[in-house]
């Protein structure tokens, strides 16, 4: 008897599909036997354990569970956190517009938002927070007191500030508002004929915001030979606003980027939709290994469609994109949905969450993995690890000293000092502490403790650690003593070896006192590295032409 070719192949097309749907109904009956076994469990605890056990705190602990087999972007957001979720798409919150620090007993207001409650009521850097609400904010942790000062917009807040040098008191009534942080941080000239924009997050509209920036800068500038975009720490948000910042720079109809997940129906292609403002503008984009999600969005795009270069160091590597999914109770589940890719197809996602080592960490995906691709002018880039720069800059690192001066206050403390003793100093940009007045610094921190390990030491007690527990320290021990001694650091030598680096820090927390967020940012761009070798490509246009030329 003789069977039909389209007989056997119907059959084994039926058997596929049924295969299929014998897989899928199981992992359907897996979710479902086990969520009756979770039931249940929970029911026969809850009825006959010893204690009562409280049921939300138990529940979350089982969703924190679940959670630690994703990424870590994937989360549970409970009703009472959605404000923060709000704030990273809109940039907005309720509250009285004011960063702040704990250091010992107490907390200091570190930033006076320009515009916000509690600059209009006078509040300056260096007031210390005494009581909220009539309750004392000693030894208060210092996420209480955010949460405290944030609330929502009409809502009054009673405060008392301490001056931070005379001590007086003064009680304030401060009426919450809506806090706008502005993604578009700061524009303007430099170096006489550079743009600079410096974005801080993807929120809504920051690509309009960053386009009113650019086309401002242009007007006053007329002959601008280039323009920097510098993203650094910028740590993203919406992916849309992404496409229209590219749109800026990037011609119509060129795509963007392109989300590829597990529902098909949800990938897409993103296109930019408009003529460029301006696609012929040399442009340098900066980033730092906090780059990340839709900032490397747009250095990819800018990249890969040879459209400008990047500088500085590699970026993060987030090649993933969350959407957020309703919840009962007005909660939200924010989950990583899809993957994607910069134009030239690569996905730059650096840690691969779904295979981990045996102390459950990801691991990052090795260099030996990471596949070529190139350019539109066909120059060699890869995925797997960020975008790396064009032109690599190597990061600044702070020295132990800055680093304890910082966290200790000591630096702010002084420049505090320093604004109350001088109504009046110049701008920003021409701004310097002379010697005389760094010599006060010093006076300043004498009798303070500032103690500290450099890298060395802590080297070195690492290494006596591990010499000790292999038990080879007993015939080191004379040795290590003596490299012990030679290593041991004066603080006072280690101020004046890195006396440039402190001094620049003392100046841009001292401009941050005349020229809120502003100063701190100008003063910074004197000697910032990564900015003097964007300058020095868009003054050379044949070297800044090769970078987007090279093949090798």
């Amino acid at each position: 008897m003789r069977i039909s070719k389209k007989l056997i192949l119907f059959s084994l097309l039926g058997l596929c599909l049924v295969l299929v749907a014998f897989r899928t109904s199981d992992k359907y009956f897996l979710i479902a036997k086990n969520l009756d076994i979770f039931a249940a469990f929970y029911r026969e605890l809850n009825t006959y354990y010893v204690e009562d056990l409280p049921p939300e705190k138990l529940m979350h602990k089982g969703i924190e569970a679940m959670l630690e087999e994703t990424d870590p972007f994937t989360d549970f957001v409970p009703e009472e956190e959605l404000d923060e979720l709000r704030f990273m798409a809109t940039g907005k919150y309720g509250g009285v517009g004011t960063s702040i620090y704990t250091e010992g007993e107490w907390t200091s207001i570190t930033d006076v938002y320009e515009g916000s409650p509690m600059a209009k009521a006078g509040v300056k850097a260096g007031d210390i927070i005494v009581s909220l609400n009539g309750k004392s904010a000693k030894n208060m942790e210092q996420e209480d007191i955010s949460l405290m000062l944030k609330g929502n917009p009409g809502t009054s807040l009673d405060i008392v500030l301490r001056h931070p040098l005379t001590g007086v008191e003064k009680a304030y009534k401060i009426i919450r508002d809506d806090i706008n942080v502005k993604p578009v941080s700061y524009s303007g000239v430099i170096r006489n004929d550079i743009g600079y924009i410096k974005m801080s997050q993807f929120t809504e509209n920051s690509g309009l915001q960053v386009q009113q920036a650019f086309e401002k800068l242009k007007q006053s500038q007329p002959q601008l030979k280039g323009l920097i975009l510098d993203l650094r720490g910028n740590p993203g948000g919406l992916l849309e606003e992404a496409v229209t910042l590219s749109n800026i720079f990037i011609d119509k109809n060129q795509l963007i980027v392109s989300t590829k997940g597990k529902v098909k129906s949800w990938d897409r292609e993103y296109k930019t939709s408009q003529a460029a403002v301006d696609a012929q503008v040399p442009l340098v984009v900066l980033t730092s290994r906090t780059s990340a999600s839709a900032a490397e969005i747009v250095a990819g795009a800018v990249q890969d469609l040879d459209r400008g270069v990047v500088v500085g160091q590699r970026s993060y590597g987030k090649g993933l994109v969350q959407t957020t999914r309703p919840l009962p109770y007005n909660a939200k589940l924010k989950v990583t949905t899809a993957r994607y890719y910069t134009p030239s197809g690569r996905c730059i996602q650096a840690i691969d969450y779904s295979h981990k080592t045996e102390d459950g960490e990801a691991v990052y995906v090795a260099d030996s993995l990471r596949r070529s691709f190139v350019t539109a002018g066909g120059r060699p880039v890869k995925d797997g690890g960020g975008i790396e720069p064009d032109a690599k800059v190597e990061s600044m690192v702070l020295s132990q000293v800055a680093i304890t001066l910082l966290r200790k206050q000591f630096i702010f403390d002084y420049a505090t000092r320093y604004y109350y003793s001088h109504p009046q100093v110049k701008p920003a940009s021409q701004f310097s502490l002379t010697d005389a007045e760094f010599s006060d610094f010093e006076k300043f921190l004498d009798g303070k403790d500032y103690s500290y390990k450099t890298r060395s030491e802590e080297a070195l007690e690492s290494f006596r650690t591990t010499a000790e527990r292999e038990k080879y320290y007993d015939g080191l021990s004379k040795e290590f003593d003596a490299l012990q001694q030679k290593m041991k650091h004066d603080k006072k030598q280690d101020m004046l070896k890195n006396k440039t680096e402190i001094r620049q820090l003392l100046e841009e927390e001292i401009m941050n006192r005349y020229y809120p967020q502003l100063g701190r940012i100008e003063k910074g761009l004197s000697w910032d590295k990564d900015v003097d070798e964007a300058v020095s490509l868009l003054h050379a246009p044949a070297k800044y032409q090769a970078l987007l030329q090279k093949k090798n």
